[in-house]
């Protein structure tokens, strides 16, 4: 004789354990609920961050466009002390502005990878 068990059929139902083997109905519709929020949450964030880093093509181009032709020299000149010390400069660390065309770049490829495998 086969009996049910919160829809899992158990021949003779001869055991009847202190609790179920599966989750519970208002479990899984609360770890789902959870699941649910929490992508819901990621794909809001992702969808801005793409928004924005759409918006930063023109920028990045100005900037690879900067690091071809004035960076060196402007480089130099804040080597040579000839700018305010109190001026903002972080684009012309060494690497800095290197390393965010390098990242900037990289993340339009995985873009684009993400789009060719749609």
């Amino acid at each position: 004789m086969w009996n049910t068990w919160d829809g899992i059929f158990i021949k003779n139902a001869i055991f009847a354990p202190s609790k179920p083997l599966i989750m519970t109905r208002i479990e899984r519709i609360t770890k789902m609920e959870a699941l649910f929020d929490k992508s819901e949450e990621v794909i809001k964030r992702l969808e801005a961050a793409l928004e924005d880093f759409a918006e930063i093509e023109n920028d990045i181009a100005e900037l690879e466009a900067y690091y071809d032709k004035d960076w060196r020299k402007d480089f130099e000149a804040d080597e040579a002390g000839k700018l305010p010390k109190d001026l903002k400069r972080g684009v012309l660390s060494e690497d800095g502005l290197w390393n965010l065309l390098e990242d900037y770049r990289w993340l339009k490829e995985m873009v684009k990878e993400v789009e060719t495998n749609e």
